[in-house]
């Protein structure tokens, strides 16, 4: 586990309508819904409030999202909602989502149906399950870590579920296990600082 002394605080994307349909999208480029807009303004009020009970100033932190839409325009419309530019902020490559592969634009009963097997291997070991074309939360977790040890403290950043999952084992604590496990919110807040993962 990497440690930093300044926190890292992560805001998943809001819901897509492929999120509402239960939908992979992993590194297809979606859009959000209507919610998913409400949930950015959601995230910009808990943010502010949870850089204040640090003493942060929201306009003086680094801005860095994945470069698929859904998450630039969560980021633009929380840093609009914050009162900032919506433009202030820096895309990484390194922050997209989980390649699902040949999975992507399917729900899971239509995975379970078409690839029983896999499906049910993915279930024994989902961290390091690779899915066909795609890839495990292990590799990942290793393109995020070098984003992360480049980081300028403190950071808000906006990115996606898989990259959430990668942070809690780099930053948060956790087992792989664990983290593959996790629920990851959208509209809230998943503040990383001193060896833990909170949501606000």
């Amino acid at each position: 586990m990497l440690q930093h002394s300044a926190p890292l605080f992560f805001i998943r994307h809001g819901e897509t309508f492929y999120n509402a349909e239960g939908r992979l999208q992993g590194q297809l480029d979606t859009e959000l819904s209507p919610r998913g807009r409400r949930q950015a303004g959601e995230a910009a009020r808990r943010l502010a409030q949870a850089m204040a009970l640090r003493g942060l100033d929201p306009a003086r932190a680094p801005y860095s999202a994945s470069p698929l839409m859904r998450t630039v325009e969560t980021m633009e419309l929380m840093r609009e909602a914050l009162g900032l530019p919506r433009a202030g902020f820096v895309t990484d490559p390194r922050l997209i989502e989980l390649s699902f592969g040949r999975w992507q634009n399917m729900t899971w009963p239509e995975i379970r149906t078409r690839d029983p097997m896999l499906a049910a291997a993915r279930d024994r070991d989902k961290w390091d399950f690779t899915p066909p074309g795609g890839e495990s939360y292990a590799t990942l977790t290793a393109r995020v870590g070098g984003w992360l040890g480049e980081r300028v403290p403190p950071q808000v950043v906006v990115a996606h579920g898989g990259v959430a999952r990668a942070l809690m084992t780099l930053l948060g604590g956790m087992s792989p296990e664990q983290a593959a496990n996790e629920t990851v919110l959208q509209g809230r807040v998943l503040v990383f600082a001193e060896g833990r993962a909170e949501w606000v």
